[in-house]
């Protein structure tokens, strides 16, 4: 019988004249992707966990082009589907010399799955809206969509995948009853959220880069080494975070790899050769989660990545899963990463823009309270450190203001790229010789459920504007009684507040300031950013009651 396509097609990297094609089947099956005057690429399915996926690289393409494709199934067409009422779709190519053509990414993060699937009834789907709008107007298409996170919800699962786990598990288990845990378990989770309708199109004809965030494995992942030790307690965590990390690699991250990236990458070159990648992804899995150390530079793997798009250079990076959570050392990059983050950010772009699933710069009063409980988490005295555990977890205190010396750095290094030594564009030296300062500085996070845009200072020296971008979620919502607090924590007095607290702990007032430029708004939202030349705009579009997009926050920066 000949094998059917269960998720995708999805296009994730368009490099020159190349791009990679993602697609599950329900079988073993030779993939064909034809994209017109003689452009295509093949390639045959992998097998893991029973389930059958392939990663197409298709060549051939010409510059400067829209090229509608199809999918092809041991030589049966899936793609398009017959009689498919949508838009065809297509790999666009940027020009070949494509230094002043203006670079759009969309961004944003947390999607639960379709209004039919969750638990609750939630406003409308930012990215089901961009999709139809996108159908309606295929002129506009952004040349990157950046997903930061929480694409799939491993511990808030919908009706629907709980029904499964109820029919599908033995008796007697002791995996938590509403949160996956295997593998296959996993893949009910993607199968629900892919498939709708409008948002299959739009990842079949819009390229896309993906993060996790700690839903994609749980609430708080990673938050402290007391977590960690706590978690590995619980009997069924080493299945769930190997099944986890596995199917994450094959859903998100492999298409996050170039097509020499993947060429490169020995777990890849493993997986495409093996029979049954079943056992060698499980051992992966674990593999991937092995305890952290300050000491500890050689990871197992990165989940970071980069990639330029035009001038622009996109540096996406993993805030959970290589966190160093040693009291006194705690880092969101071991050592090795946070180099190689270095070597990215010097280099020869007009703009930088950096993908972190956590918000660099919070509102200042949850800054503050961050800090501070970061301080007292790691105090000598017993009592007073599980104190601040208690709190760090009940409020979810881990972003990069609870792992300071990270938030620091982050900040010294955008300082040292924008100001180059005599702050202006121009002048700026990197670790491979002298580069001209960016334009802009760009950080898009998402995580938060709330969106916002807020612009640090610096001070006068500072030529390059850096910019905190939030947006989130695409699916989902704060809770109504946390929205006050969301909107007080960036009023001055009560950061006052806050920074009393932290300073009374011992904390160091942050170099930098920071001051809120629109929002917070609370409904599903997506972000666009678009670099042209010098000039950087970035609009936050919320979702009506009718599912159409609106503008509620839009920016422009320049040096």
């Amino acid at each position: 019988m000949t094998a059917q396509l269960l998720i995708g097609p999805v296009l994730r990297r368009v490099v020159g004249d190349r791009a990679t094609v993602w697609v599950e089947a329900s079988g073993p099956a030779r993939v064909r992707v034809e994209a017109g005057d003689g452009a295509g690429g093949t390639a045959t399915t992998f097998c893991a966990f029973g389930h059958h996926y392939a990663l197409v690289v298709v060549s051939g393409l010409a510059p400067d082009s829209a090229h509608a494709y199809r999918v092809y199934l041991d030589d049966h067409q899936v793609w398009p589907a017959a009689g498919s009422p949508y838009p065809p779709s297509v790999i666009r190519t940027r020009a070949a010399d494509d230094s002043a053509q203006p670079v759009s990414l969309l961004f944003g993060s947390c999607r639960q799955g379709t209004p039919q699937a969750v638990s609750r009834r939630l406003p409308p789907d930012a990215l089901d809206a961009y999709a139809r709008r996108l159908m309606a107007d295929p002129g506009h298409r952004p040349d990157l969509l950046v997903l930061l996170g929480d694409q799939v919800y491993a511990d808030e699962t919908s009706h629907k995948v709980r029904r499964f786990l109820r029919r599908h598990r033995p008796a007697g288990h002791e995996q938590p009853a509403d949160q996956v845990v295997t593998f296959e378990e996993y893949t009910k989770l993607y199968l629900e959220s892919w498939r709708d309708p409008e948002v299959r199109w739009l990842f079949s004809t819009v390229p896309s880069v993906m993060i996790f965030d700690d839903h994609e494995m749980i609430d708080d992942w990673n938050t402290s080494a007391s977590w960690r030790a706590d978690m590995s307690r619980q009997p069924w965590w080493r299945e769930r975070i190997s099944g986890g990390l596995g199917s994450y690699w094959i859903y998100q991250h492999l298409g996050n790899l170039s097509p020499d990236e993947l060429a490169a990458d020995p777990l890849f070159q493993k997986v495409s050769a093996a029979e049954d990648a079943t056992e060698l992804l499980r051992e992966f899995g674990r593999q991937v989660d092995e305890p952290d150390s300050a000491e500890n530079t050689d990871r197992p793997y990165q989940w970071s990545f980069a990639l330029d798009v035009g001038r622009t250079r996109l540096v996406v990076l993993d805030n959970r899963c290589n966190r160093v959570l040693t009291p006194g050392s705690r880092a969101m990059l071991p050592a090795a990463e946070w180099g190689w983050f270095l070597d990215q950010a010097h280099g020869e772009y007009d703009h930088l823009v950096v993908g972190s699933s956590l918000p660099w710069l919070m509102p200042p009063a949850i800054h503050h309270l961050e800090a501070w409980n970061e301080r007292v988490a790691e105090s000598h005295r017993p009592r007073w450190a599980a104190f601040g555990e208690k709190v760090r977890r009940a409020f979810d205190l881990e972003h990069w203001a609870a792992f300071g010396k990270s938030f620091t750095a982050l900040g010294e290094l955008f300082r040292r790229l924008g100001e180059g030594g005599l702050g202006a564009p121009g002048h700026r030296v990197g670790a491979g010789g002298a580069y001209a300062a960016p334009a802009s500085i760009s950080v898009l996070s998402g995580d938060v459920h709330h969106s916002y845009v807020a612009r640090a200072d610096f001070g006068p020296a500072m030529a390059t504007p850096v910019m905190q971008l939030t947006c989130s979620p695409i699916h989902n919502e704060v809770p109504l009684p946390l929205r006050p607090l969301m909107r007080v924590s960036w009023l001055p007095p009560v950061a006052r507040i806050a920074r009393g607290l932290a300073k009374s702990a011992g904390v160091v007032k942050p170099a930098i300031r920071w001051k809120r430029m629109s929002g917070p708004y609370f409904g599903n939202a997506l972000g666009t950013l678009t670099l042209d030349g010098h000039a950087a705009a970035a609009v936050i579009e919320g979702t009506n009651g009718d599912g159409h997009l609106y503008e509620v926050a839009a920016t422009t920066y320049r040096p």
